[in-house]
């Protein structure tokens, strides 16, 4: 079983692999019950949102995490993934910018990824 801290890395870690962009985490252990993590993620197509949510799925039940439910569907343009203490939201660039998860919670602190992605990602300036 792993942390939660481990599981948002495992998340992250899957997400880059598939080239998923613009990851963030957001520690949202103090200011909602929901999830001690929020993992969110922009895909370039429904196809990748399939894509990254079938991977990140594949990848935590290797390591025995089962998300405890999957809602939405890619050709909605937003996926959420919840694994209980990992909340992952895989959303196309129109959707993320509309719901705006980052701004509803702004009061959580964003967790520094960089030691968990790959360094060309960093380099492309594809993370911040």
């Amino acid at each position: 079983m792993l942390t939660p801290l481990q599981a948002a890395e495992k998340v992250v870690r899957a997400l880059d692999s598939k080239k998923g962009k613009d990851i963030r985490v957001l520690h949202t252990h103090d200011v909602t019950i929901l999830a001690d993590y929020f993992v969110l993620c922009t895909a370039g197509s429904t196809t990748q949102v399939k894509t990254l949510a079938d991977f990140v799925e594949k990848e935590m039940r290797e390591s025995g995490e089962t998300p405890l439910r999957v809602e939405g569907e890619h050709a909605s343009g937003w996926v959420l993934i919840d694994f209980g203490a990992v909340i992952v939201h895989i959303f196309m660039k129109e959707a993320r910018d509309f719901y705006a998860l980052e701004r509803l919670w702004q009061d959580a602190p964003e967790i520094d990824i960089s030691p968990w992605i790959s360094e060309e990602k960093e380099k492309e300036g594809l993370i911040t």
